[in-house]
């Protein structure tokens, strides 16, 4: 099994590259954020976060809701870290069950990823890169969130400066760029027959 792991801000463009890259490896590509949403709506891990948080963030059907809920943890790293440790054994237990079936190459695309264990375990690391300005007005509308909220949630970035990375790329939202990034990517998977 070979992991590609893909990791970059919130939308610099993990989730296009991931699925074009999958695509054209005819393999899984896992969207590790999701799997934090699916975290959120367990029931018990919901419960425990109302009484960490309060029920106040729960949406009218009862359930999480993530922008309530970022409001309150983007605001506060202490409370950042609260969550991620009451979601992470979940989350590392649904990557771990899908690795467990050995796929011969799957794509990991998270924009955490170079803090948890699974970017060491990459066999090829990729840094998205792109303009600050493109990536908010990109988040804000495809997110229905506002400037605001766009930047309480990127201030919680990484340092990407300082993440390790086989390729580096800049996204400059060009499909024909993207796609040529893709090539080289492939040209240089030696495990790829």
């Amino acid at each position: 099994m070979k992991i590609i792991g893909i990791t970059g801000k919130s939308g610099s463009g993990k989730s296009t590259l991931a699925n074009l890259l999958a695509k054209e490896l005819n393999c899984a590509g896992i969207d590790v954020d999701k799997i934090g949403h699916k975290a959120t709506n367990d029931e018990n891990i919901s419960r425990k976060l109302c009484g960490i948080f309060g029920k106040e963030i729960l949406g009218r059907e009862g359930i999480i809701d993530r922008k309530k809920l970022g409001n309150i943890v983007f605001s506060d790293q202490e409370k950042m870290d609260i969550l991620t440790d009451v979601t992470w054994d979940y989350m590392q237990e649904k990557i771990d069950e899908i690795l467990k079936n050995k796929p011969e190459i799957i794509i990991l695309e998270w924009a955490l990823l170079p803090i948890s264990k699974y970017w060491e375990k990459s066999d090829m690391k990729i840094l998205i890169q792109a303009n600050q300005d493109e990536r908010k007005k990109k988040v804000i509308e495809r997110d229905e969130i506002t400037e605001e909220y766009f930047e309480k949630r990127d201030s919680k970035s990484l340092d990407y400066e300082t993440v390790n990375a086989d390729f580096k790329f800049y996204n400059e939202y060009e499909k024909k760029q993207m796609k040529d990034f893709i090539n080289q990517i492939i040209s240089k998977l030696f495990w790829v027959s």
